[in-house]
This record gives C-alpha cells, sequence and structure tokens, in this order.
C-alpha cells in the first residue's frame, strides 16, 4: 500500500543556507533505483515524456506560494520587513499549518540607485522555478538521491534553467533567476500540527541548499553547474514512491496561479477518474487549502476566481465540463459552493497512465481520503 506521509519528523535545523562552492554529486548518487524510477514515465512517445514531470505528496499540498508580489508590497513595514506567515490548510484529512519565514534580499532601490535590504515571501515566480528545477531533475539525468545523505536534488545551468522556462510559456532574464534561486534557498517553512502545542514539526529552507556559480566564472563558461538541493519532504517522497507522474506541461501553460494549483490537486487526488465518475471540491476547501483567495476583500471576486480557474482548465482539456451548486446563508447570502468536475478523456488517459506506472513500481493508487 501506499506509504501515508503523515509523519512531522524535524527534518532540518532551518538555518538560513548560504551559497557554497559547487560540489561534484556523484555518480552514485545519479544512478540509483529510486532517482531512475523518479526519471520514468508511462508514456508512448518522447514527445508524452517531455510533457511529464512529478508531483509531490504533502510538498504540494502545501500553499507555500499564495501570496504576489504586489500584496507583499503592501505588507511590508517601513522597514521593508514582513512578518511570519501562518496558513492552516488540510492533508489527508489531517489539519496542519506552515508557517513561513521570509527572505531577505538585496536589491536595487529604483529611486535611490542603491541597493536595499527588502524581505520577500516565495511566490508565483519561485513556485514556476522550483517546477522547472523537478522537470530538469526527471527529465534530463541531472537528478540525484543520495541516500546515505538523505538528500535529493538537481545539477543544472543558468541557461538550461531559463529555456526550460521559456519552453512551458514563462520567459525570466537571468537576473530574475536568480533572485527567484535565492528567495527559495532563504525563506523557511515550517509544518505543524495547527494545534502548536503538540510539538511534532518540520523545519527547512525551501532549497536546503544552493551551490551558486560566480559571475566570473559563469561568464567564462554559460554551461557551469549550480546544485539545487530539494527540501526533505521531496526527498522523501522520492525514497518512498510517493509522486505521481502528472501533465506538467499543461499544468505550466495555464495563465492562472489558481488553474495551475486546482490542476496538481487533481493529479494527486482524482487518481479514480474515469467515465462517469465525478469529483467534488468546495469552495471553502479551496480557499483553505491553496490560501489563493486570501487577498479578497469581496466573496463574490473569490468565487468568480474559482469559476475563472475551471473554465480555463476546461478550455485546455483538463475537465470535459463541471457543475456549481451554490450554498446560501442567511438573507441568501453566498456562503459557499460545491462544485462537481466531470474530467476530459485525455485527463483520464492520464491518471489511468499514473495509476499504471505506481503499479509497476510496486505502490497501488489509492483514491483520495
Amino acid at each position: 500500500m501506499e506509504k501515508k506521509e503523515h509523519s512531522l519528523d524535524v527534518l532540518s535545523t532551518g538555518k538560513t543556507p548560504r551559497k557554497k562552492a559547487v560540489k561534484r554529486v556523484t555518480a552514485g548518487a545519479m544512478q540509483n533505483t529510486q532517482m531512475t524510477l523518479f526519471q520514468s514515465f508511462l508514456c508512448n512517445t518522447v514527445d508524452e515524456r517531455s510533457q511529464l514531470s512529478n508531483t509531490i505528496a504533502l510538498w504540494d499540498s502545501i500553499p507555500r506560494y499564495s501570496v504576489s508580489r504586489l500584496a507583499m508590497a503592501k505588507m511590508r513595514s517601513p522597514e521593508r520587513r514582513l512578518e511570519s506567515l501562518k496558513l492552516d490548510f488540510r492533508f489527508q484529512d489531517r489539519a496542519l499549518r506552515a508557517v513561513i519565514h521570509p527572505a531577505r534580499i538585496e536589491v536595487e532601490d529604483k529611486t535611490t540607485g542603491k541597493s536595499a535590504s527588502v524581505d520577500f515571501y516565495p511566490s508565483a515566480a519561485e513556485e514556476l522555478v522550483e517546477d522547472a528545477l523537478r522537470k530538469i531533475a526527471a527529465d534530463t539525468q541531472q537528478g540525484y538521491f543520495d541516500k546515505p545523505q538523505y538528500q535529493s536534488g538537481v545539477q543544472f545551468t543558468l541557461h538550461q534553467l531559463r529555456e526550460e522556462l521559456k519552453r512551458r510559456g514563462h520567459t525570466r532574464a537571468y537576473h530574475e533567476i536568480i533572485m527567484s534561486l535565492d528567495i527559495l534557498a532563504q525563506s523557511t517553512i515550517r509544518i505543524m500540527e495547527d494545534d502548536e502545542r503538540s510539538g511534532g514539526f518540520a523545519v527547512s529552507t525551501y532549497l536546503p541548499s544552493l551551490a551558486s556559480v560566480s559571475r566570473a566564472d559563469w561568464e567564462a563558461d554559460p554551461d557551469a553547474k549550480w546544485v539545487a538541493q530539494f527540501h526533505p519532504l521531496v526527498t522523501r517522497s522520492i525514497d518512498q514512491l510517493t509522486y505521481r507522474q502528472f501533465n506538467y506541461h499543461q499544468m505550466m501553460s495555464l495563465n492562472s496561479q489558481l488553474a495551475r494549483w486546482i490542476h496538481k490537486q487533481l493529479a494527486m487526488k482524482f487518481t479514480f477518474a474515469s467515465h462517469g465518475r465525478t469529483f467534488d471540491m468546495r469552495f471553502s476547501t479551496i480557499k483553505r487549502d491553496s490560501a489563493l483567495l486570501n487577498g479578497y476583500t469581496l466573496n463574490r471576486k473569490a468565487f468568480e476566481a474559482v469559476d475563472d480557474a475551471l473554465n480555463e482548465l476546461k478550455a485546455r482539456k483538463v475537465l470535459m465540463f463541471f457543475e456549481k451548486n451554490t450554498i446560501l446563508g442567511l438573507r441568501n447570502k453566498l456562503e459557499d459552493a460545491v462544485y462537481t468536475l466531470t474530467p476530459s478523456l485525455e485527463f483520464i488517459r492520464e491518471m489511468k497512465a499514473a495509476n499504471k506506472r505506481l503499479l509497476l513500481a510496486g505502490q497501488p493508487p489509492q483514491e483520495a481520503a
């Protein structure tokens, strides 16, 4: 049976990592059973394979990229500081809390031209970079899994990462990519029971270590490799095979961050997708577990955002159609809604392929709790 990721052991000290000289990843860490399985997809053609990547069970259920850059600007103190961010969510019917400590990044003040220290939470830009890094790890034989050190990650070049983002419709300048990598390497996330007195927690930066290449070395050799270590929950998922293949290209092509979030949730939870079977999602669940609707002052606008995201998923052939059943409170106030989602034929085929891949790896799929 697939292992449940309920344990919240202490995974690291959570200290802010510093950039280090690039260390060579051993051949044994790059060529082992766990990494081979992570890089092996069930598909028919090379083109199909290029569209696939992996969702990570618990890690991709955490609302860790939920504050936009615009919202951050309004939240910062005059000293450009951000408070720790607390977000409650549920995973496999377990109430959890994520506490995110922002990164302190040196940026150029456009008004003065001088460098200034500014706090940043990881946001949509960093989410795209992390997804691209996982794709590179799964697609180019540059991922590694070091069992003795219990670490996983990827070797990559900035050019390779930039081209991967561009290929998926998210062109970024080199300095923007480096900034996102810095934010991922410095932002700390603590995952715990929603009752903080329980004592169990996991804490780490998003990328526990980031081995960079100096600007001089990079200019001399554009193919000089960086090394990024993945979050311990990603490592545990690779070790325990609690990931699933999904249509990464389709997810990356979606314009709405909320649509991308819903797409990943369906890939992880709608494992039983088939003709005649539907999947229900409540508005209140989407709001709580994505945390992407917290910025809406009008509830009506938040409902419209969900409707727009689902319409985009329908247009991109993730869904065949969906029905919305509203729940009204006193004075006919709109309080909640149940969305009944009917999968497209393409999505059904993808879920069956993902299920078969798990079976071949000895991990039978389970229906979402």
